[in-house]
């Protein structure tokens, strides 16, 4: 903007230093011009009347270097010319001047000379014998002048056009100070030109519309982060060529990046063939899902297009961690496959039993064994849909069941005291230590951690073995711990004895009854306490298992 004002002034400068000059180029040359032609006429009417007093003789040694001086006769025959030969010029009674002169006036003409670039003045009188003196001289043209003139003119030119140059330069630099000193944060404050109220007064406007969206859209953008961070589940966003425009922590820990891919394409981060496939479809504006194994787990990735009527801006990528929920799925299955087979094995018995007795093909004296291992597997069946239940019931939760404080030690207590006869009767010794512990909690399900460990203590024991129960309380925790000197569990195995029906030695978990729910259960249970479980275990050494209740 400061250039063009220099310009302008520059220009507009130059221009009224162009018309002054011209306009008083012809004034000038005018007055002069004015001036000659009045000197011109006293200079003549001087000429006639020495002329009318002395004659011819007036022009005997007369300096007219700068006059032409002609003496035309009545008849127009040029009598005397001082530049020229009078007997070799024309007649002169039809020029202007003097037909004007033979009419009584004082004649006056002027005429323009292409060649010598200049004009001459003629001025003529009639004397009193009827002839007429004429006297002439030669006016310079506008040009003629000028150029006689280039010189001081050139250093006017330049005198102007430096001041000019000056005078525009700080002119323009003091015209834009204002503008430059704008504070575009408060417009309404600034003091400068009137004509500059209006447009501050719009960008005042403009700003605050401009901070109101800034706030809103800084407001949406926390909105958006706050829910996207916190989230489980990755999303990336994308535009319509797959470059990342946003992402998540989630998303970043799980393709092992950070805020560094913003604006790279996304098969920078992760090459896959899923990933290729995917932005295929995003490029087609096509919903589009793809399974993919991580370094963590089993994730879904669904591509959903985002699009502004039918137009194609960008797409959504959001990875699911399904590695529980296959589990869940596997799990799922292998239980009805498991819980059909357990059911299987003694409904075949208890029906082949059944059929031997009622066919009569049993002896008499075998008869009552046959009685026995119905009602024995008939136990084991009652037992596994009671744990089945119980299990099913834990996976919905335990919303339905009240919560109370419990003394873990008395409830311990009363469990050893109702396993007493089984113990006995394996031979095994089982003993309590520990303090009252009290913790909110539920009765029934805290009771079955402790029978289920016990139980199980007792079963895999050996003959004279012992199991160990220690209740105690710490700072911000009760444990509890069931020790035994039983067969102790194989290192391979120890991973997975909290599944459901994972047995160790199938043969004999079945001779002795267990229905392979039990660690399960127990898992179940801890979990809906907010309790830790830790397994100590070695091979026909003996195996310990602490649970540790936070006190909530």
């Amino acid at each position: 903007m400061t250039k063009r004002i220099f310009r302008s002034i520059c220009l507009v400068a130059m221009g009224v230093f162009v018309a002054s000059a011209a306009l008083f180029l012809a004034v000038l040359y005018d007055y002069f011009g004015g001036v000659q032609r009045k000197q011109l006429q006293m200079q003549t009417k001087l000429a006639a009347q020495a002329v009318a007093n002395e004659g011819i003789s007036y022009f005997d040694g007369l300096d007219t270097a700068e006059y032409r001086i002609t003496w035309i006769g009545a008849d127009g025959e040029v009598l005397y010319d001082n530049r020229s030969d009078s007997g070799e010029m024309e007649n002169h009674l039809e020029r202007e001047e003097i037909r004007e002169a033979l009419a009584g006036d004082l004649g006056e003409s002027s005429r323009y000379s292409v060649t010598l670039m200049e004009r001459a003045l003629y001025c003529a009188k009639e004397l009193p014998d009827g002839s007429v003196i004429r006297l002439s001289v030669s006016q310079n043209t506008l040009l003629t002048l000028l150029w006689g003139m280039m010189q001081p003119i050139c250093v006017i030119v330049v005198i102007a056009v430096v001041l000019s140059l000056a005078l525009a330069s700080r002119l323009s630099r003091r015209i834009v100070k204002p503008l430059n000193e704008l504070d575009l944060e408060t417009p309404l404050s600034n003091e400068g030109y009137d004509e500059l109220s209006p447009l501050l007064h719009r960008i005042d406007s403009q700003q605050r519309q401009i901070r109101f969206q800034k706030e809103e859209l800084e407001q949406k953008q926390k909105e958006f982060d706050a829910v996207t961070e916190n989230m489980t589940e990755g999303i990336i966003l994308l535009n319509t060529k797959g470059n990342v425009l946003g992402i998540n922590r989630a998303a970043k820990q799980l393709f092992e990046t950070d805020g560094s891919c913003i604006g790279q394409h996304l098969l920078s981060v992760n090459r896959s063939t899923q990933i290729s496939d995917l932005l295929s479809s995003a490029e087609t504006g096509l919903h589009d899902e793809k399974m993919i194994d991580l370094s963590d787990g089993r994730y879904q990735l669904i591509l959903n297009p985002v699009k502004y009527g039918e137009i194609l801006s960008g797409s959504v990528l959001l990875a699911i961690n399904v590695t529980e929920k296959e589990k869940s799925e596997q799990m799922r299955r292998e239980f009805t496959a498991n819980v059909s087979h357990e059911l299987k094995t003694p409904l075949q018995t208890i029906a082949g039993s059944a059929e031997l007795l009622a066919a009569g093909i049993v002896k008499e004296e075998d008869r009552e064994e046959f009685y026995n291992r119905i009602q024995g597997e008939a136990r084991r069946m009652i037992r596994l849909v009671n744990d089945i239940i119980r299990l099913s019931r834990l996976d919905e939760g335990a919303d339905s069941m009240k919560r109370e404080k419990v003394d873990l030690f008395a409830l311990a207590e009363d469990t050893l005291q109702f396993l007493s006869v089984e113990a006995e009767n394996a031979h095994v010794v089982m003993t309590l230590d520990g303090e009252p512990a009290f913790m909110e909690g539920i009765p029934q399900l805290l009771q079955s951690i402790i029978l289920n460990l016990c139980d199980n203590a007792i079963k895999y024991n050996r003959d004279q073995g012992s199991v160990s129960v220690m209740v105690k309380k710490g700072t911000d925790e009760v444990i509890l711990s069931v020790s035994d000197t039983g067969i102790g569990i194989p290192e391979e195995h120890q991973n997975r004895i909290f599944e459901r029906f994972y047995r160790v030695d199938k043969s004999r978990s079945k001779e002795l009854g267990g229905t392979g729910l039990g660690l399960s259960i127990v898992k179940h249970a801890v979990r809906l306490h907010h309790g830790k479980i830790r397994l100590q275990s070695r091979e026909h050494v003996g195996t310990a298992i602490t649970v540790m209740f936070p006190v909530l």
